[in-house]
């Protein structure tokens, strides 16, 4: 029997197949309306994004990450731009958006390479060799950098800022960043280690943005449990306990018969009792000051209080973590265990009104591996704002002092980088020469971008660019305030060379994958009201 014309079916019904070119070309659209989406944010004269979810709750800013992780986002090769942005912020703390429109810049390149029939593994091929080439170049215009040079942190610090809102306050929060984050440095060998869980961020709305503080402590947003206690210890001891301060209950399901009132009254004693010595050990280890992340009994504060000690109780183990850095305390899990060498040091344990609330400011500590910022801003918008710029200048700061090195910002590394690509791309030979040529166009993304963001012309803007470069001078960039090219070190746009490097790899990495796919197969949604292949609305029918 012959083979006939009938159709052979390999797929559920609904479920949607794009092949060959159409399948690029809708991945590549979808990837750029992403870039193309935060291209506007990019610079110090970029634009901020309005934000409303579902819930009605509004963010306003213009960092790269922040926008894409608010975007609910329901294309597959757009979602992988948004793993850009996040890896990107993960790694390096800034530089998001310019690693998405990198992405972008680099598709539209493409396609026109594919209208050209060149085969998308051997673009993918040269996007990988041109990669690899710019993070050679990166390294040679790279200058070293280091913890003890504060003024030239505080320029890295107030580059990753100059596009946030905050720009205006950017001097008094850079040098807040250096404080925080070099306080929290740790040496390993003849490297640094920064830990950012180290430093405590605490957001209070209320005064301006020039308010915020840094605080060589820790900040507990809790009051003593008793009223009684005093609201200040200088030359605090300080016990912290993973244990409460309770008469334990039994493990295994007990029952007490009282059958005389004269056994009531013992039980009743032996309970005070037990709290009593619970409190004897704390006042016999010498400590003035106890933090307990569990609860604490009433007749045990009232026994806390008589002898004077400042207790706190439920801390977030994440704080108790930070105070034990900040004082030098050890966390005890046994009360009986408790002795002076558990106990750490601060010089000034003090309760301080913040607003409507009161706080415990833990300060005073002499070598502090736990630090706090306190936030301040005139509305709640604000703060988060003030919150997301100083994350990602502390990032810039720790990953500065981390790697030791630094490039100059505004363009100018992006167009070196072009330009040594170009001289790369003749000496290869082969497709993958053309290849490389688009990765050289794709890198003045970043120049162009900041160009039109501050209304000059991108073409004559490249045009002096490319002349800069070419007479040598590898650290020239564009200042957006004048529209002219200049020298970005003297400028202090200065950024650690880790912002570059994860930028190209993130987004050659993303690029190439979205190259790749040549077959979409969309299995059938499954949302209510969605009932159409490949999510079209329901025409009539059951909902599944």
């Amino acid at each position: 029997m012959g083979m006939g014309n009938t159709p052979i079916l390999l797929l559920k019904e609904g479920t949607r197949r794009d092949k060959g070119k159409d399948a690029q070309y809708n991945n590549i659209q979808a990837a750029r309306a992403i870039s193309d989406a935060v291209r506007s944010t990019l610079g110090p004269r970029g634009m901020d994004k309005m934000l409303v979810d579902s819930l009605g709750d509004v963010v306003i800013t213009n960092d790269g990450v922040t926008i894409l992780r608010e975007i609910d986002v329901d294309h597959p090769a757009a979602k992988m731009l948004v793993e850009v942005a996040r890896t990107q912020d993960e790694q390096a703390g800034d530089g998001t958006t310019t690693a998405v429109i990198l992405s972008g810049e680099l598709l539209k390149k493409a396609v026109d390479l594919i209208d050209s029939n060149i085969h998308p593994t051997i673009i993918a091929g040269g996007y990988r060799l041109a990669a690899t080439k710019a993070q050679e170049v990166l390294d040679k215009v790279a200058t070293p950098v280091d913890i003890k040079d504060t003024e030239t942190l505080k320029k890295i610090a107030g580059t990753a800022m100059i596009s946030k809102s905050v720009s205006s306050s950017r001097v008094g929060l850079s040098d807040l960043s250096v404080k925080a984050v070099t306080a929290i440095s740790e040496q390993e060998g003849d490297k640094w280690i920064v830990d950012m869980d180290n430093i405590q961020i605490v957001k209070k709305t209320g005064g301006s943005m020039n308010d915020t503080q840094f605080i060589q402590g820790i900040i507990i947003d809790k009051e003593p449990v008793h009223p009684a206690m005093p609201h200040k210890i200088e030359d605090a001891k300080v016990a912290l306990l993973d244990a409460a301060i309770e008469v334990q209950k039994t493990e295994i399901d007990a029952k007490i018969e009282i059958t005389d009132p004269s056994q009531m009254a013992a039980f009743l004693a032996e309970e005070e009792n037990m709290l009593r010595k619970m409190v004897a050990n704390i006042k016999a280890s010498g400590a003035n000051v106890v933090f307990v992340q569990k609860g604490i009994d009433d007749l045990a504060q009232h026994f806390l209080a008589k002898e004077k000690i400042f207790a706190i109780r439920r801390v977030k183990k994440s704080d108790m973590s930070k105070l034990a850095k900040a004082t030098g305390a050890t966390v005890v899990t046994k009360i009986e265990e408790l002795t002076a060498d558990e106990l750490g040091h601060a010089s000034l344990v003090e309760v301080r009104k913040v607003g409507e609330d009161e706080m415990t400011f833990v300060t005073g500590c002499k070598n502090p591996k736990a630090v706090s910022l306190m936030l301040r801003g005139g509305t709640e918008h604000v703060v988060d704002e003030v919150e997301r710029s100083l994350d990602d200048a502390m990032s810039v700061v720790a990953v500065a002092i981390e790697d030791g090195m630094m490039v100059t910002g505004g363009g100018s590394t992006a167009a070196e980088i072009s330009m040594r690509l170009r001289e790369y791309a003749a000496s290869v030979g082969g497709r993958e020469q053309i290849a490389i040529d688009a990765y050289a166009s794709a890198m003045e993304v970043v120049p162009t971008a900041l160009a039109e963001n501050a209304g000059q012309d991108p073409i004559d803007v490249l045009i002096n660019l490319r002349k800069a470069h070419k007479d040598g001078k590898i650290h020239a960039g564009l200042n957006v305030y004048t529209g002219k090219v200049a020298d970005m070190m003297e400028e202090n746009v200065i950024e650690p060379i880790r912002v570059g490097r994860q930028a190209i790899n993130s987004a050659t990495d993303a690029a190439v994958m979205i190259l790749r796919i040549d077959d979409v197969i969309a299995a059938r949604t499954m949302d209510p009201g969605a009932g159409g292949p490949g999510g079209a609305p329901d025409m009539g029918g059951d909902e599944d």
